[in-house]
């Protein structure tokens, strides 16, 4: 099938994120897309070994992910933790898992190191945040994938149908 969607598995209900919770997206379209089989599910940080919970993580000093991909930024936890490699297993990891699905898009998570699309946060953990990728948002979107946030889901779904 065409048109498969990689998706963020906190959106899908699972607890997994840093804080153990999850952040579940209800909309119809998730229910179809379900039910047609296009979507494939995926925590990066979990799939590179990362515990739940486990400390809050920022990207440095107001970077985005592509400056991570280049090298150039770190992905800090709260604690002082530098978790770069493993932000970066977790991208390659996703695309991985997008490209051997056949993935066309990506519904992430935003706001996140790895997933955020439309905003990440600042690196100062005091709730700044900046227009930007995260690490798997911006490694997809440079592999060509078609990134979309949570709050994108109505123009995911447009785009789907024209698509079809």
């Amino acid at each position: 099938m065409t048109g498969k969607i990689l998706v963020s598995a906190c959106l899908m209900g699972h607890a997994i994120r840093y804080d153990g919770r999850s952040k579940p997206l209800i909309h119809p379209a998730i229910d179809r897309w379900r039910e047609e089989g296009r979507l494939v599910t995926i925590c990066p940080e979990m799939s590179a070994g990362m515990v739940v919970p486990r400390p809050p993580a920022e990207i440095a000093n107001g970077a985005t992910g592509a400056d991570v991909l280049a090298g150039t930024a770190r992905v800090m936890e709260i604690t002082g933790g530098d978790v770069t490699a493993e932000f970066r297993q977790a991208a390659e990891n996703a695309l991985a898992l997008a490209q051997e699905t056949g993935c066309q898009y990506a519904l992430l998570i935003d706001g996140s190191p790895s997933c955020g699309s439309g905003f990440i946060y600042d690196g100062t953990f005091s709730g700044g945040r900046h227009a930007g990728h995260g690490v798997t948002a911006a490694l997809l979107k440079q592999a060509g994938i078609e990134v979309y946030s949570d709050r994108e889901i109505d123009i995911l779904a447009a785009r789907i149908a024209a698509a079809s």
